[in-house]
């Protein structure tokens, strides 16, 4: 392929060419994927100076949400009686909830419990959270564990502070009764 013999720039459908000085008859071969990527470093640097966020208050209910979500989840594994109760309010669905965790703190040596929130709906004072879970229950040390996972959904209330209120659906609270009931009954 022929060019101008003062190789004024010129660009081709993907290569460039360009020339060191205008009187060189030699001609570099540029790829064009490198100007891309030199534009782009470029326009990423200028564009993104910081981010600010958008929503300040919903963003400062969302991590003391995630917050009251690891106690919880702590305070279950640890098996800090006082510890979980304080995260509950103080309701009929909560002593259920309540008698169910003791009697787990009772039935395990040891409790791994892991929450992933799928979902978060914010209603003035309420939060909706769902999650899935996991976990593995042992009754001693040398016992290989019960596994379970679930899906959840949990309701609290915004008071000064975050407080769980209602559950529903599959809950990882709870595991004595169920390992009861799917038991199957002796003869």
């Amino acid at each position: 392929k022929a060019f101008h013999p003062k190789c004024k720039l010129t660009v081709l459908f993907v290569r460039m060419v360009y020339c060191r000085s205008m009187d060189a008859h030699k001609c570099s071969w540029v790829p064009i994927s490198f100007l891309a990527w030199l534009t782009l470093l470029v326009l990423v640097s200028a564009g993104c100076p910081s981010k600010t966020i958008q929503y300040p208050e919903e963003h400062a209910r969302l991590l003391n949400l995630d917050q009251a979500l690891e106690s919880l989840r702590r305070a279950y594994e640890g098996k800090d009686r006082p510890g979980f109760h304080s995260q509950l309010v103080s309701s009929d669905q909560m002593e259920e909830l309540q008698r169910q965790v003791e009697m787990d703190f009772e039935t395990f040596h040891a409790i791994a419990l892991e929450f992933k929130i799928e979902r978060v709906m914010l209603e003035k004072d309420d939060i909706n959270v769902f999650v899935s879970w996991q976990g593995t229950w042992k009754k001693d040390a040398d016992d290989a564990g019960m596994r379970q996972r679930g899906h959840a959904r949990l309701h609290w209330a915004e008071t000064p502070s975050i407080l769980l209120r209602a559950v529903e659906g599959d809950l990882p609270f709870g595991m004595k009764t169920k390992q009861l009931l799917s038991e199957p009954p002796s003869p």
